[in-house]
């Protein structure tokens, strides 16, 4: 297959394209290289060997219409990452996700191009559901700072303000975005749907759970916790947990979500169909601090207290529709995950 990958130089679209050639597709890559997300610029990197690598915004119009041209079907990665937690960030998310996005599909309509693979994430779930030993399954209302501040981290029931447990989220959950970029996620997804009603264009939308691996970005705004935790033992200091380290998530690892990537791509055809990828085991961020504490044998993690308004407090993943309905399972355990992380 003839694929055009956007985002293809950034730390998960690297790992998608090795798939991609490995699967023996033929790629072409669209990547800004902006410095926002590879620091070191244009001359960090460049596309392996049989790989075609198109330098442009995809907002850049004369750009999409040279890098479609002859393409089947297009894996959309490009975004502007994080939480985008301040009002400031709201005009960024909305340009380089939102508008960026809405150009691709437009581009790819004048192109004749009726495939898409869209990269989105959980975080469009917000806090996802909690279950109620009276009320069931609900849904929390966002936690506030006076709560938090005061150590009450759990999400209480909407209806009786009692504690809730975490359940796992499918994909018919509501969509609850609570950050800038949950936000411009969820425009991308009805902005796909909307393209595939008017072309009879197909759209595969992954919702990445907690991605980790080789290649993850160290010390930036947007890395992940992985990271974070990884670069502060390799200077010898203590991993910090926000809240109580009790955050469940679904850490995947960043091969098998390329490989869930491509199976999309190459499997789902027809329609507009959102798509789980998680490990299914959920683990609690102070977990992870401690088994990468242990593989590096570091000082052991330190739980701050501290917060983030607008971080969710549980947000763990079905994943069992993309295993039944594309064959996919993943391969990286999370001990394992963790070793290679941290020897990377």
């Amino acid at each position: 297959m003839k694929v055009l990958l956007t985002g293809g130089a950034g730390f998960i679209g690297q790992h998608v394209l090795r798939e991609l050639m490995t699967r023996g597709h033929d790629v072409r890559v669209l990547d800004s290289l902006r410095t926002d997300v590879h620091t070191a610029g244009a001359a960090a990197w460049s596309p392996p060997r049989g790989a075609e690598l198109v330098t442009a915004d995809v907002r850049d119009r004369a750009a999409l219409d040279r890098a479609l041209a002859g393409r089947d079907a297009v894996l959309h990665l490009a975004a502007k990452v994080g939480l985008g937690v301040d009002v400031g960030d709201l005009p960024d998310y909305a340009a380089s996700n939102d508008l960026g996005t809405a150009e691709l599909l437009a581009a790819m309509a004048r192109a004749g191009v009726g495939r898409l693979t869209l990269a989105s994430s959980m975080v469009v779930y917000g806090e996802g559901i909690g279950r109620c030993a009276e009320h069931g399954d609900v849904r929390p209302d966002p936690r506030t700072e006076k709560a938090l501040a005061g150590g009450e981290f759990e999400p209480p029931c909407p209806v009786c303000g009692r504690a809730v447990s975490a359940a796992l989220v499918d994909e018919n959950a509501p969509l609850d975005p609570r950050n800038a970029y949950a936000s411009s996620k969820v425009a991308q997804e009805f902005y796909a749907a909307n393209w595939a009603r008017v072309t009879g264009g197909s759209v595969a939308a992954l919702r990445y759970h907690n991605v980790y691996g080789p290649g993850m970005p160290r010390n930036t705004p947007y890395a992940g916790v992985a990271a974070i935790f990884t670069s502060a033992l390799r200077r010898g200091e203590a991993p910090k947990v926000f809240e109580d380290g009790r955050q469940r998530r679904d850490f995947v690892h960043v091969r098998d979500v390329a490989a869930a990537t491509v199976l999309a791509c190459e499997r789902h055809a027809a329609g507009v169909r959102a798509f789980n990828v998680g490990s299914g085991t959920p683990r609690t961020v102070g977990d992870m601090a401690a088994a990468l504490a242990n593989a590096l044998n570091g000082p052991r993690p330190v739980v701050t207290g501290a917060f983030r308004l607008g971080d969710v407090r549980h947000i763990t993943a079905d994943s069992s529709r993309l295993r039944e309905e594309l064959a996919w399972q993943p391969q990286v355990k999370f001990d394992d995950g963790m070793t290679e992380l941290a020897s990377a």
